[in-house]
């Protein structure tokens, strides 16, 4: 089962396409300076370099400055391998972290919720954490069906 809104959001260390560790204890107000906490959009997606999981991530780097500056950071988390991800993200001019879940293979997204274990992969999970590290807003599509950034940016919005 998915992580609810009101559920605390499990904490996570995972490599960006850099091979750098990320946390989302790092972007909490416990995880250091207040002034350092922000509010999440996590985002699963199943493979990098798809045509739906692509069209997603491209129009999200269209309105880059609305979900990457100093109240909210953007996490995109796939199983896809940290050189996959570092390919991808190069090619397609990304400018957020493109996180991996690859190993232990889908740990996070299962701790989400929103591991397709008949597939390997995440489904199209969006988790909106607030600065405490509580879920607002959450939206879990199936595979071949795309999100609407515009509902992320009004969960925002309630923040």
């Amino acid at each position: 089962m998915a992580v609810e809104v009101g559920d605390r959001a499990p904490d996570f260390e995972l490599k960006d396409n850099h091979g750098r560790a990320v946390t989302l204890s790092g972007f909490q107000l416990s995880g250091g300076f207040p002034g350092d906490a922000r509010n999440v959009v996590l985002l699963f997606y199943p493979f990098a370099f798809t045509g739906v999981c692509t069209g997603e991530l491209r129009a999200l780097r269209e309105e880059l400055p609305r979900f990457v500056n100093d109240d909210v950071q953007l996490l995109a988390v796939s199983t896809d391998s940290i050189h996959t991800l570092r390919v991808y993200a190069e090619q397609e001019d990304f400018e957020f972290p493109l996180l991996s879940d690859f190993w232990p293979h889908g740990e996070v997204s299962r701790a989400y919720g929103v591991f397709d274990e008949d597939k390997g992969c995440a489904v199209r999970g969006t988790f909106v954490i607030d600065k405490e590290g509580v879920v607002r807003w959450t939206v879990v599509n199936g595979l071949p069906d795309a999100r609407d950034l515009n509902d992320y940016l009004k969960a925002l919005g309630t923040l």
